[in-house]
């Protein structure tokens, strides 16, 4: 199978959010995304160019323009968002977004009626009816088919970097899981997600879907689900490994992150140099820590099994991308990185709201909300 990869432009950026629609009351999820979708679909019908349908009708999706700069595509999210809280706001609806809801039942909600969804949830059955999870992706342009998979298996390298610092799925149906990211390991269960192949050379692509069509196993390259996969319709690497992320401040911090590593790397490439190559049984080890602790994660950095405290690391890596950010316009954004990690990632804020509140996740759900309109964490106030 031959397997175009369209042409764009390096280190170009767009971000896609995934945003939970909760009753304004009990913060309980509403499913109203098709209200919102007919309301800000363009005159003469059609879809809206900044937001989407997703899986479940508690979910609308914005999506950012292509961009150059992460505060460029931070500027159309906030377009997006506007104009749905001018639809939702009379119906007493708020936006929320982390991995997981933390005690709506996967079972009260209701899939979106088109025809490839249906499909998924005949085929998946349980699991996929439990898909009750909300992500972030980011693209990057990638200027040169050759680069894509050398770089997206040197991004597995920074993988427990990206979950620790967006974990934000601790709760899952009314309960404490214990990990700081229940999203990461529930959405592995579905087929062709969780990690990628360790493929080498586009050929080795182009089989592998081959064969996926040939035995049915999907239809469209999209189903294939991997946390980090190229998009041959938009030319890029897709990074989908973080969790819903609450505020835009972090949203950009994580957005920026992504960004400059791939950059980076395809820098690397450029120079002749050796590309990060962890074996994939760490790079799978990394995703359970950083799921399981999240920011207290020890991770394995190389193929030679040296460790240390993601923290540690994360500041390493702030240091050397530092004149990346500048180039890419987004030094801000990534010394944001910083604040997550000096202020508690969103797993640990919402732990402490559920304690302050005698264990109540509806003030969870009001903390989450709350820190989307204010577009950062919000000081701890018990209810």
């Amino acid at each position: 199978m031959h397997l175009p990869f369209a042409s764009s432009a390096r280190s170009s950026v767009g971000i896609e959010w995934e945003l939970a629609l909760v009753d304004a009351d009990s913060g309980d999820l509403r499913q109203v995304a098709q209200t919102v979708l007919d309301a800000v679909a363009p005159d003469g019908g059609g879809q809206h160019p900044l937001i989407r349908q997703e899986l479940l009708l508690n979910t609308v999706e914005v999506v950012s323009r292509v961009r150059s700069t992460v505060a460029e595509a931070g500027r159309d999210l906030t377009e997006a968002i506007e104009e749905i809280r001018g639809v939702t706001d009379p119906l007493r609806v708020e936006l929320m977004s982390a991995g997981t809801h933390p005690f709506a039942r996967w079972d009260n909600q209701k899939v979106t009626d088109q025809e490839r969804y249906a499909t998924l949830i005949d085929r998946t059955q349980w699991w996929g009816r439990q898909m009750l999870i909300y992500g972030v992706h980011v693209h990057v342009g990638i200027e040169d088919r050759d680069k894509v998979l050398p770089i997206a298996n040197a991004m597995l390298a920074y993988y427990g970097h990206l979950q620790a610092l967006s974990a934000s799925s601790p709760f899952w149906g009314g309960k404490e899981t214990g990990y700081a990211s229940n999203r990461a390991l529930m959405f592995q269960q579905l087929p062709t997600a969780g990690l990628p192949f360790h493929f080498q050379e586009w050929f080795e692509l182009e089989h592998y879907v081959q064969d996926l069509t040939t035995t049915g196993v999907i239809d469209v390259f999209d189903e294939i689900r991997w946390d980090l996969r190229p998009s041959p319709k938009f030319g890029t690497l897709e990074v989908r490994v973080c969790d819903g992320i609450p505020t835009m401040h972090e949203l950009l911090a994580t957005s920026a992150l992504t960004h400059c590593l791939v950059e980076h790397l395809s820098s690397e490439l450029d120079a002749g140099n050796e590309l990060p190559d962890l074996p994939p049984w760490f790079a799978q080890e990394n995703k359970w820590r950083s799921a399981r602790y999240g920011m207290d994660s020890w991770l394995i950095l190389d193929q030679h099994a040296n460790e240390d405290l993601v923290t540690a690391d994360l500041a390493r890596l702030l240091e050397r991308l530092a004149p990346v950010a500048e180039r890419l316009g987004c030094t801000d954004e990534l010394a944001a990185v910083d604040d997550i990690v000096r202020h508690a990632p969103s797993y640990e804020r919402q732990r402490r709201v559920a304690e302050a509140n005698g264990g109540r996740l509806d003030a969870v759900v009001a903390s989450l909300v709350s820190e989307m309109r204010a577009g950062q964490p919000v000081p701890l106030q018990p209810r």
